[in-house]
Order: C-alpha cells, then sequence, then structure tokens
C-alpha cells in the first residue's frame, strides 16, 4: 500500500503541490463560507452575539414580509424583461456586424465597452445624472415638448431606466452571437438562395434554429448575472430601493438586511432562496430548451 501511495505521489504529487493554493482557496474562501451562511440560515444571528437556532423561521418571515415580496417582483421584472431585451439587441447587431463591413474589429470592439464597463460605480452615477432631473434625456425630450422629469424618481420610469441600463450592457452576449454566426457554413444559405429563398426566410429557417444552443447559453448566462444585479440598483437609487421600492432588487434588500439591520441569519436565508430561485428558473429553461433548441447530428 505504500508503494502504491509514494507511487501515486511520485506521478502526481508536483500537480497537486501547484494546486494546494487553489484549494486552500476553494475550502477557505468559497466551501467555508457557504456551509457556515446555510448554518446562519436557520439561525437568529446579528454578527455581535452567539447565533441562535430558529429552524426555517427565517424562511417563514421571509414570505410574510411585503418588502421581500416586492424585491421578487421587481427583481422577476428586471430578469424577465431586461434579458430578452438585452438578446435582442445583441443578436440584431451581431447579424449586422457578420455581414463583413468594414473596420470589424474595430465595432465590435466599441460595441464591447459598455459591458466591460456596465457593472461599474463610475457608470451607475453617469446613469444617475443622464436620467435624473435636467439630465440627458430629459433635454432630449423636452424638444419633442415632453416636460422635464426625474426618471429615476418616478415609480413608473425607475426600473425601467435599469432595464435600458442592462440591454445597453450587450456587449458580451453578441460577440458570443457573433462567434456562432461565423460557424455557420456559407453553403447553406447558398443553396437557400439558389432556391429562391428570401432573407428573412434564410433568417427564420436557417440562422435562428442553427444559432438556437448559443441563444440558450447566453439565456443561462445572462438570466443568472440579472439575478444577481446589485450595483446599479444600489448607486442610481443611492442604497433606498427607489420611490416606494420601485428599484429594490432581491440583491439589495438582501445586501440592507445583512449590513443595515444587521439580521445576517435572515440575509443568509435570502441568500440560499437566491440559489433555489436560479437553480429553478435554470433548470425550467433547460427542460423547456428540448422543444426548440436545435443541435445539428
Amino acid at each position: 500500500m505504500m508503494q502504491g501511495i509514494r507511487k501515486f505521489w511520485k506521478e502526481n504529487g508536483p500537480g497537486y503541490t501547484f494546486l494546494a493554493p487553489w484549494f486552500v482557496g476553494l475550502f477557505t474562501l468559497t466551501l467555508a463560507p457557504m456551509f457556515s451562511s446555510l448554518y446562519l440560515s436557520f439561525t437568529n444571528y446579528d454578527l455581535f452575539t452567539k447565533p441562535d437556532w430558529i429552524g426555517w423561521g427565517n424562511f417563514a418571515e421571509m414570505f410574510r414580509d411585503p418588502r421581500y415580496l416586492k424585491s421578487l417582483e421587481v427583481t422577476a421584472g428586471y430578469v424577465f424583461i431586461g434579458v430578452p431585451l438585452q438578446l435582442a439587441v445583441a443578436f440584431s447587431l451581431a447579424l449586422l456586424l457578420n455581414r463583413g463591413i468594414r473596420g470589424l474589429s474595430l465595432y465590435r470592439a466599441v460595441y464591447y465597452l459598455p459591458s466591460l464597463f456596465g457593472g461599474s460605480v463610475a457608470i451607475a452615477i453617469l446613469w444617475r445624472q443622464v436620467f435624473g432631473g435636467g439630465g440627458l434625456v430629459s433635454d432630449l425630450l423636452a424638444w419633442f415638448g415632453i416636460p422635464n422629469q426625474n426618471w429615476i424618481a418616478d415609480p413608473e420610469h425607475a426600473l425601467l431606466t435599469l432595464i435600458i441600463l442592462h440591454a445597453w450592457q450587450f456587449g458580451s452576449p453578441m460577440v458570443i452571437f457573433l462567434a456562432g454566426l461565423k460557424q455557420i457554413p456559407t453553403e447553406i444559405y447558398e443553396s437557400a438562395a439558389i432556391d429562391g429563398a428570401g432573407r428573412l426566410h434564410r433568417l427564420f429557417r436557417i440562422t435562428i434554429p442553427l444559432i438556437t444552443p448559443i441563444v440558450l447559453f447566453n439565456t443561462i448566462m445572462q438570466i443568472i448575472s440579472a439575478f444577481q444585479a446589485f450595483t446599479p440598483a444600489y448607486i442610481v437609487s443611492g442604497g433606498s430601493g427607489g420611490p416606494l421600492d420601485s428599484t429594490l432588487f432581491y440583491t439589495l434588500y438582501l445586501y440592507k438586511k445583512g449590513f443595515g439591520n444587521f439580521q445576517m441569519g435572515y440575509a443568509s436565508a435570502m441568500a440560499w432562496t437566491l440559489l433555489a430561485i436560479i437553480a429553478t428558473v435554470t433548470a425550467i429553461v433547460f427542460l423547456t430548451s428540448r422543444k426548440w433548441v436545435y443541435y445539428e447530428e
């Protein structure tokens, strides 16, 4: 047995030695906090006193909390409106850039820039200025006779401004769509054109079916990202959740509960519930993909 261990270490020891820092990070910075938060989700914990075990109390309290339910509603609107809008913009621009125009690399880099800066504090502050009272949007609409207003302070439009910000961050899915479009053989389009198929027919009968695996990938990645959105809501609303909690994202309310009210047990329960929600939505997308995703055989 000792010989087997020595042989194994001789063959694999250097590799595991180099991986040791990663394993330390995995266990100390990822797994340990995860299991700690799982335990805390069943306790009443305020950072200053010993956790008090209350079982499912935090989870039961969440669904009696009107602000928690409001955060679910706001986040659902942000995800299920913002993600399709973002993917539609990304796919449209990918189709345009796939036509072999001059300076493709420059256009691709320019369009990708919003994705690099879209989640930053600076862009969120800029967005607040653009849609605030007397901002750029109000000045532009004034040319059409629409009175000046603070879009962020309006409960009916505050969430819409964040949805537009999310759709503006189309760079990453656009690049992935563009890579997928490049993989479609040109012979298929040539054959369809010879048979008399028009552009729309080729788009809906060839391009979209062949790109559906990319659509599935982008949809799942953007849904996960949208559920975890925090910076735009925190900065644009000033950390308050906006007028009448119209921009009270799930993550923002989690942050307020955990680090504002020091209800770490409650916040941990919210975090694990969010994980369950994301996993459920992702599973539903995967299950329904059997009906609309085409895999070439």
